[in-house]
């Protein structure tokens, strides 16, 4: 099993940036990438972001590189979502998963989430 437990969102005025973070507990030793998902009112569940647990190499949504960059402290066991230049667009809960086999964009290649936490963004 593997737990998961975000914070850091909040209300924040567009073009400023917010920090999410995701502590992981568990069998981290199983996890093959962690990743950033966020749903709007209304709307799918969405991949903003993900990084493999190990080694490091990270993959984006279109809508947000270059604005948003994921990292990870594995003593820690944290990963975080910074999140710049933040558009309104961006209003939603993100929730962070854990997949233990490969995962990427797909809410499905996802094993572990956690409750989420709110981003609103307002003009």
């Amino acid at each position: 099993q593997v737990q998961l437990v975000e914070s850091g969102g909040g209300l924040v005025q567009a073009g400023n940036s917010l920090r999410l973070s995701c502590v992981i507990s568990g069998r981290t030793f199983n996890i093959y990438a962690l990743g950033w998902f966020r749903q709007a009112p209304g709307k799918e569940r969405e991949f903003v972001a993900g990084i493999r647990w190990s080694g490091g190499t990270t993959w984006y949504n279109d809508s947000v590189e270059g604005r948003f960059a994921i990292s990870k402290d594995n003593a820690k066991n944290t990963v975080y979502l910074q999140m710049n230049s933040l558009e309104l667009e961006d209003t939603a809960i993100y929730y962070c998963a854990a997949g233990l086999g490969i995962a990427t964009f797909s809410p499905n290649e996802y094993d572990y989430w956690g409750q989420g936490t709110l981003v609103a963004v307002s003009a």
